[in-house]
């Protein structure tokens, strides 16, 4: 691991666990609400592949597809932390994009590279309205900026409240390069949903 990495993965990791960053701004108040995907607290998982791919160098993402849930996304987002110390969630008006945290690694990178989308807005359905079709083994291509693309597996989904948010499990580090997809779930309440879905992939190409 590169000192400039290891230090960057570290600071990212410190902002997080200092502030026990969930991912807010999910809700809907239109007349017809997405409807939420299914609980899926209970999906199976597979332990992390036993032969991870080479890490790539730091380049930022510039696509997300997974087609499961029949995301082709791009431009992506560069998403950092909003004033309150919450980590920056895509505005509705862009609802139909993916975002990165820029906070910690690019995709493909040794670490938790973290992606973030919508489920729904006040405007109704977003990129990660079908969330609830992905299932472990399938698969999340990232195009980087240099060309290259980060071929990600799942290996398990989680859904947690948002007040119990797996801070640590989500953005600390990690020996191997991971990704994290992050959207909103769970019924509506007071036009917000009260939990995140997580999606862990590990690269495999």
């Amino acid at each position: 691991m590169s000192r400039t990495r290891a230090a960057r993965s570290a600071v990212a990791a410190l902002f997080v666990i200092a502030l026990g960053v969930s991912v807010a701004g999910c809700g809907s108040g239109a007349a017809k609400p997405a409807t939420p995907p299914p609980d899926i607290s209970a999906a199976a998982s597979t332990p992390a592949a036993p032969d991870a791919a080479a890490p790539l160098p730091a380049s930022k993402p510039v696509r997300v597809r997974i087609p499961a849930a029949g995301v082709d996304a791009s431009p992506i987002l560069d998403l950092g932390l909003a004033a309150d110390g919450t980590v920056e969630v895509p505005s509705v008006a862009d609802a139909d994009r993916i975002g990165w945290y820029d906070k910690g690694v690019t995709p493909g990178q040794t670490g938790p590279a973290v992606l973030i989308g919508h489920f729904d807005t006040v405007k109704g359905p977003a990129v990660l309205k079908n969330v609830s079709q992905v299932k472990v083994g399938d698969t999340v291509s990232v195009t980087r900026a240099d060309g290259r693309t980060a071929e990600f597996k799942v290996r398990a989904l989680e859904q947690v409240d948002k007040k119990t948010f797996p801070t640590q499990k989500v953005y600390g580090d990690t020996d191997r390069p991971e990704l994290r997809v992050i959207t909103c779930g769970g019924e509506l309440t007071g036009g917000h949903r009260p939990d995140n879905i997580i999606l862990y992939a590990d690269l495999v190409a």
